[in-house]
Parts: structure tokens; C-alpha cells; sequence
């Protein structure tokens, strides 16, 4: 196999596209971040509390799967859908600052559907400035995901004492930065995938093609455990808290932005093995440990804090390391016209079970008496995944992964 040309300025518009990304994505948890003073301020019950949370998830699985049966991502001109989806997540994000609590849940959902149309494209739009290294160019991308979606949590524990609204101005303006990156400096690379025309036929590849179904059937479980992590991490810690004196990093805050943040890491790191070692082997073995940290961290609940640290960190670091690799195995398996809709329906329903997730884990974690063991309920869906992109790996077809590495 003669080797791929690299494109030249690949890594300026990845960063650019790194910076965009970030902006948009805090905008995800910004209402998770602050619901304390939501919870006060509205006296809101436990419906709309999780409401608030899985609004987004919502939103973004309508915005995903509603773009993918029309191939919008292969249609639109990328950095324009990126660009209006930008400046939309950005005006629904601020709407939280003027509405109640039912027009706080419209707007968490607006912001959902908005994102469907960043989040994605980005990730096509990647492919196309990297044919070679494409593992840790959407590693990076990923990374920088993770970074945004865990800022509010650092506003929140920065600015404690401070105006909740601050988290909402500050979540705003970056997405609103996004919108005008995305606009002026980001253009497709030299390795299109080509135009597609309105096929919604081509939706049910997902399922009819094996080995594209099973390494989507290895990121619906990576979904299963992920989500629900980043959105209940501050109710893990604050419940843990009483407990624990001194507690880790300080408070529950900057515990969940540390977690959340610390996948940055774990995105390099499956980036550079999946390159190497291979996809499928990268991602099964980033479950296999992100499942025993949900696995074990309930042992620790009550200290010592330092071990309860450690496993939070490995946790962070392992639950969303092989996030990309799923993403990036789609651009490889799916037909070249086409993979902006297979990415689209990837996320859109990989989505929709952090939906059922989010919502379900504080209902176990009532029915088990309290947090401590809460995370149990998440375990099976890192082992159904490494199961599954094993399986894959023995399929001829894998030899596309990473340039063979699979």
C-alpha cells in the first residue's frame, strides 16, 4: 500500500476546528452545572429537574436522526450548517436567562438540536483534511468536545459565591465565538467524501451492513455509561461529600469538571493506540476499564478520598477515550457519499439511550437506597461494547480500520 499524501495546513484547521468545537460544546451541561440554584430558584421537582438535564440529549437525537434521514451533513456545505447551529446553540443557551422553567426545558431541548448540527459535521469535516493519523486527529477533536462540555463546571466551581448567571454568559459568549470560527476560517480539506443526494435508504446501512452495525452496536454501549456519568457526577460527589474531609480537588464541582475534563487525556491517548494498535482493540480495552470503574467506585464512596480519586480520574480518563475511535471507524466503514448521514444516525441514536440512561440512573440510585452503588446500572454497556468491536476485529472488512490497525 503506497502511502496517503498528507494534506498541507491539516493541523491549523484542526486546531480552528478544536477551538469552534470547544466554544459550542460548553453549552451542553451549562444548566446541569448550575441546577442547585435552578432547583432554588424555580422550586423545581425531580421531573423537571431531569428534564433539564435530558432536554439537551433530546434535542440532540430529534437534530441528529432528522438530519441524517435527509442527509442535511451531505448536503449543506459544512462550515455554514456549523456556523448557523453555532450561533443558534448560543441564543438558546442565553435564553435561560430570561424564562421560566418550562421555557428553560424548550431551550435546553433547542440547544440539543442545535448542537446535532456542529457536532458531527465537525467530525466529517476532519476526515477530510486527514486520511492517515485520522484516529488522532478525531481523538483531538474529541478531546477538545470533552474541555468544552466539562467548562461550566469549572465556571461553577471557580465562581462559587458569584451570580449563577455567569456560568450562562460565559457558556453563551464561547458558542457565539464558535459561530463566527466556523464562519470565517474553516473550509473542507483536500479528501472530500463527495455530494450525496436525498436517499433516506441509506439510513438502514447502519443496520443491513455487519460491520458497520457492530461498531455502532460497540458505541451504543460506550453511550450507556458516558453520558450518564458526566450528567450525574456532581450528584455522585455531592452526596459523597459528607462523608469525605478532606474531599478530592475541593469540592463536588471541581471534582465533576476534573472527570469530565480528564477524558481530554484518555481522547489523545485512544487517538495514539488506535493508530497503532488498532480500533477495535483500543476500544474494547478502554471499556473493559472504564466498566471496572464503574464497577468499583462505589467501594470507595466513603474514602479513602484519595483512592476515590484515582478511580474518578481512570474513570474520566477511560469512559470517553475511545469516544472517536467509534466515529472514526464509520468514516472508514460507510460508503464515501454517505458518511456525514451514517455519523449523523450514529450519534442521533447513541444519543437517544443516554436519554433512557440519565433518566433512569437517579431512579436506581433511589431504589438502591442513595448514590454509593448508583453506578452499578451502567456496567453492562462498556462489556456489550468490547464484546462487540472484538467481533468486529475478526471480520475481514476490518483491515480498512486505520489503515489496517484494527
Amino acid at each position: 500500500m503506497s502511502p496517503v499524501p498528507q494534506a498541507e495546513g491539516r493541523w491549523r484547521m484542526l486546531a480552528i476546528l478544536c477551538l469552534g468545537v470547544a466554544g459550542v460544546l460548553a453549552t451542553w451541561f451549562s444548566a446541569t452545572a448550575i441546577l442547585p440554584e435552578l432547583i432554588a430558584l424555580w422550586d423545581l421537582d425531580a421531573a423537571r429537574t431531569s428534564w433539564l438535564t435530558n432536554a439537551v440529549q433530546v434535542g440532540f437525537v430529534v437534530g441528529a436522526i432528522g438530519a441524517s434521514l435527509v442527509n442535511l451533513p451531505d448536503i449543506v456545505p459544512m462550515p455554514r450548517l456549523m456556523a448557523v447551529s453555532a450561533g443558534l446553540a448560543a441564543a438558546a443557551n442565553a435564553a435561560l436567562l430570561v424564562v421560566g422553567p418550562d421555557g428553560a426545558i424548550l431551550a435546553r431541548f433547542v440547544t440539543g438540536v442545535a448542537l446535532a448540527g456542529v457536532y458531527p459535521p465537525a467530525m466529517k469535516l476532519m476526515a477530510t483534511w486527514f486520511v492517515r493519523g485520522r484516529g488522532l486527529a478525531l481523538g483531538l477533536l474529541i478531546g477538545a468536545l470533552t474541555l468544552g462540555s466539562s467548562m461550566p463546571h469549572l465556571v461553577r466551581a471557580l465562581a462559587e459565591g458569584i451570580d449563577w448567571r455567569l456560568v450562562v454568559w460565559v457558556t453563551s459568549g464561547l458558542a457565539l465565538a464558535a459561530a463566527l470560527v466556523f464562519a470565517t476560517m474553516v473550509h473542507e480539506g483536500p479528501s472530500p467524501f463527495g455530494r450525496a443526494t436525498f436517499d433516506p435508504r441509506q439510513s438502514l446501512s447502519v443496520f443491513t451492513n455487519r460491520p458497520l452495525f457492530l461498531a455502532n452496536l460497540g458505541y451504543f454501549g460506550h453511550m450507556w455509561e458516558l453520558y450518564a456519568l458526566w450528567a450525574w457526577i456532581l450528584a455522585f460527589a455531592s452526596a459523597a461529600e459528607a462523608g469525605l474531609q478532606p474531599f478530592p480537588f475541593g469540592s463536588p464541582s471541581m471534582l465533576s469538571f476534573v472527570v469530565v475534563a480528564s477524558g481530554a487525556v484518555g481522547c489523545l491517548l485512544g487517538g495514539w493506540l488506535s493508530d497503532r494498535i488498532g480500533r477495535c482493540l483500543t476500544c474494547a480495552g478502554m471499556m473493559l476499564v472504564s466498566g471496572g470503574c464503574a464497577a468499583m467506585i462505589g467501594f470507595f464512596f466513603d474514602g479513602p478520598a484519595m483512592v476515590l480519586a484515582l478511580i474518578a480520574l481512570l474513570w474520566g480518563v477511560t469512559v470517553v477515550g475511545d469516544s472517536a475511535q467509534f466515529s472514526a471507524a464509520v468514516t472508514e466503514l460507510a460508503e464515501g457519499a454517505f458518511v456525514g448521514t451514517a455519523l449523523a444516525l450514529q450519534m442521533g441514536l447513541g444519543f437517544g439511550l443516554t436519554v433512557l440512561t440519565i433518566w433512569a440512573l437517579p431512579h436506581f440510585a433511589e431504589w438502591i437506597g442513595g448514590w454509593r452503588w448508583a453506578f452499578l446500572f451502567l456496567v453492562p454497556g462498556p462489556l456489550i461494547g468490547a464484546g462487540a468491536m472484538l467481533a468486529l476485529r475478526r471480520l475481514p472488512e476490518a483491515t480498512r480500520l486505520a489503515q489496517g490497525a484494527r
